[in-house]
């Protein structure tokens, strides 16, 4: 309801993105474990004024009857200890494998091979 006030509902071209639209509650299982990525466009610092009023989606649903806050806020926190925890072992492995290939003695054959290919 909030986002068909944003949009031109009664155009042909209006109820096309209103069907092109998803909204889920957190993050639904195929996208809970894609590498997620900052828009800078869109970041709130850049795109309001300072003195502009603001609110979050959540909290105003919240104010409405909706009664899953404290459950989303429950499962963010889990996510993000997991999401800490994955980042954490990756980058050891990171270090560990460049740790590794700068101890590796490559001959003089291998190099040259490796150097044609592109990889050295």
């Amino acid at each position: 309801r909030t986002i068909r006030g944003m949009v031109p509902h009664k155009t042909a071209r209006g109820a096309a993105a209103l069907d092109r639209l998803k909204c889920f509650e957190g993050i639904p299982h195929p996208f809970d474990r894609k590498k997620r990525m900052v828009i800078p466009a869109a970041l709130k610092v850049l795109r309001l004024r300072p003195e502009r009023k603001f609110c979050k989606l959540g909290d105003l649903s919240n104010l409405f009857g909706w009664k899953h806050q404290e459950l989303i806020s429950r499962l963010e926190g889990q996510r993000k200890v997991k999401s800490e925890a994955f980042h954490k072992k990756k980058v050891a492995t990171q270090r560990s494998q460049k740790a590794t290939a700068k101890k590796v003695k490559v001959s003089a054959e291998d190099q040259k091979v490796l150097e044609a290919a592109g990889f050295a």
